[in-house]
């Protein structure tokens, strides 16, 4: 298993554990609301969850894993704006940012496959 596949298996299981928690538990329900986007939640719950699916097609199938990795980019990306608009604390931002670096990495190294 290479290095890629395990960071690729490590953000998908990831980005699982998050797009359930949005569709399936009112957990999340309060932190939307403080972002001021709770009409927003269930989307992107199923983007992340499409986005995780798409992560592990994507081992498979390079251009899957190259559109999902960078779909998830721009929604880490999304989200880090909102936490920084909203005035939150970087470390409070960290895990968007984070994920959005993992992601444009998986992106980077999926375009260096072809």
């Amino acid at each position: 298993m290479t290095p890629l596949t395990v960071l690729v298996i490590v953000d998908s299981i990831a980005f699982l554990y998050y797009a359930f928690s949005l569709l399936l538990s009112a957990e999340m329900k309060p932190e939307f609301e403080r972002y001021g986007l709770e009409h927003l939640r269930t989307l992107t719950g199923y983007l992340q969850l499409f986005g995780a699916i798409g992560l592990l097609v994507g081992l498979r199938f390079n251009l899957i894993l190259t559109a999902a990795s960078a779909s998830l980019s721009l929604l880490m990306l999304m989200g880090f704006i909102v936490r920084l608009k909203i005035k939150d604390t970087f470390l409070q931002s960290a895990p968007s940012f984070l994920f959005m670096l993992l992601n444009i990495y998986v992106l980077v190294a999926s375009i260096k496959l072809y």
